[in-house]
């Protein structure tokens, strides 16, 4: 256990960051997975910016990784294209 009032806040504050983070983590793959269940393609290109702008935020915050990030919205596009 942490003996100084730093330590102490240090781990209260960690605690908080790591449950937000895990929270839109998993909101953001919950929305690429909504977005790749979609066969349509007006929906899903309604739906890409919303989902870009999350992952953009994420990576930002270094929840996730830049390149993931990058990765993520150039596959999300690709399937968007390849759409009928």
């Amino acid at each position: 256990m942490a003996n100084h009032k730093s330590s102490i806040k240090r781990i209260r504050q960690e605690e908080t960051r790591r449950l937000r983070n895990r929270y839109y983590g998993k909101t953001m793959r919950n929305a690429v997975r909504k977005l790749r269940s979609t066969t349509d393609k007006a929906e899903a290109t309604a739906m890409y910016p919303g989902i870009v702008k999350m992952v953009d935020k994420l990576a930002k915050t270094n929840v996730i990784h830049k390149n993931k990030a990058n990765n993520l919205k150039s596959k999300l596009a690709i399937y968007i294209n390849k759409l009928a």
